[in-house]
């Protein structure tokens, strides 16, 4: 085990070296200029989208499985998840709290790459055997960019098929069963059994009853952990000016040692921030794309709209209250990491009740996390072997839940990350390459809907 978690600590540190936050960072930044901005300056049309979205437009019934809120929904449930609990803790714990700054502009220019993606996804999607809309990077790559380009959307299918069961599966049972086991004494492997049968029941109904718990879930869980946190955030009010000193000031000094921290230099903070960014939002990595291009719509761009809010909502939002309830909280300096170092900064501030509060948001998390990535991994084994290997996938999926609740936790975030760049390389490259389509795209629905947006320099937005 020691000389495998040392390869892949390896591999680790090249792909998430400086090419990658360069390609993360860079494609966004590229696409967010090319927009104009776009979706900064549209983020009220979005919500506005997301509303009507609730419900599946007339006569656009057959284009897809689920409603437009329901696939932002189902994407949210993938996104929202450790990341913003145990994956936040873990970026202030190894880069400071000025790792907290970089995960902001991970999701600033993010959202451009989330807009894209799911510009793309509903673009180039097909119907596949069994009458179902699918899509994704794979499919962008392959009918966007041609035969000279099929390789890299293998790559993307077959990263993104492995990448799920770390990523999305045994990290989210594996964090689920430590954090409850900390709290409540539950034993490791009933909490793995009963997760895989939860999963299993879901699972059973495909995408629309993946959408369906989604839409039931994620819009109630996020409410109660953001409630949560703003009452732990107005009882450290006096705290917060501070905090936020902090996280701006560590974002481009290095951070000393203090207490049980160790202290962190920028390049820390930066790969730190950079790398659990991505893993919490997934603007870039290719998979939310996957669940918007399941929407029922005829318009990608529409699409995309509602699809940037998720990196809005992930980050900017849910990560930055467990961010600043970290730092407020001065929990950061006592040596503590991943979910125990957020439980701790609740509990700081509502002892007795707070460590209780995350553990239940973290396990409700997890699951909807489960199931949503679920879903991804069943389009990337579909791309490369056709739906007959669906079912196969989806049995390996739901015995994997037990397995990682109880394995290691370091070793399973080490492959989660590693895996996370895998995947992001096929995609981002054909981001770069497909821009031209959704500037394209873009402009044009503008013009339609009365309000034209400047990306070719001659129009208003």
């Amino acid at each position: 085990m020691e000389t495998l978690t040392s390869i892949i600590g390896a591999i680790n540190g090249i792909v998430w070296g400086p090419l990658m936050l360069v390609l993360i960072l860079g494609v966004g930044l590229f696409l967010m200029l090319g927009l104009r901005l776009m979706p900064i300056l549209k983020l009220g049309t979005g919500f506005k989208l997301l509303f009507e979205g609730r419900n599946t437009r007339k006569g656009e019934e057959k284009e897809g499985e689920i409603s437009p809120f329901q696939a932002l929904m189902t994407a949210l449930s993938a996104t929202v998840g450790t990341g913003n609990i145990a994956g936040v803790a873990t970026a202030v714990f190894l880069g400071g709290p000025g790792a907290l700054f970089w995960m902001w502009c991970t999701a600033l220019v993010g959202m451009a790459t989330k807009f894209s993606e799911a510009v793309l996804a509903v673009k180039y999607r097909e119907v596949d055997e069994e009458g179902r809309h699918v899509g994704g990077p794979m499919y962008y790559i392959k009918n966007g960019l041609g035969a000279k380009w099929a390789w890299l959307g293998t790559a993307f299918a077959i990263f993104g098929a492995v990448a799920a069961f770390g990523i999305g599966n045994t990290v989210q049972s594996n964090s689920v069963a430590d954090v409850l086991h900390a709290n409540f004494g539950l034993d490791l492997k009933i909490t793995g059994l009963v997760l895989m049968v939860l999963v299993g029941a879901v699972l059973i109904g495909g995408i629309k009853r993946i959408g369906a718990v989604a839409g039931a879930l994620v819009p109630i869980m996020a409410i109660a952990y953001l409630g949560a946190g703003l009452v732990v955030l107005a009882i450290n009010a006096d705290a917060i000016p501070a905090a936020i000193d902090l996280v701006f000031t560590y974002a481009f000094t290095e951070s000393a040692a203090e207490g049980g921290f160790a202290g962190a230099a920028v390049w820390a903070a930066i790969r730190f921030g950079v790398a659990r960014g991505v893993f919490s939002n997934e603007a870039g990595l290719g998979s939310a794309p996957i669940a918007h291009a399941a929407s029922q719509t005829k318009d990608p761009v529409r699409q995309g709209l509602i699809a940037m809010l998720g990196t809005f909502i992930d980050t900017l939002i849910i990560c930055s209250i467990t961010g600043l309830v970290i730092i407020t909280s001065g929990e950061w300096t006592s040596g503590a990491s991943g979910a125990a170092l957020t439980s701790a900064a609740f509990a700081n501030a509502l002892p007795g009740v707070g460590n209780y509060l995350v553990a239940i948001a973290l396990a409700v998390f997890a699951f909807t996390t489960i199931i949503g990535w679920s879903f991804y991994g069943e389009r990337c084994v579909e791309f490369l072997f056709g739906v007959k290997a669906i079912k196969p996938y989806r049995v390996l999926w739901i015995l994997a839940v037990p397995v990682g609740a109880v394995v290691s936790l370091d070793f399973i975030w080490l492959v989660a990350d590693t895996l996370n760049a895998m995947m992001a390389i096929p995609n981002l490259i054909a981001l770069a390459l497909l821009s031209p389509v959704v500037f394209k795209l873009t402009k044009e629905f503008f013009a339609r809907n009365g309000a034209p947006a400047d990306l070719s320099g001659d129009q208003k937005v």
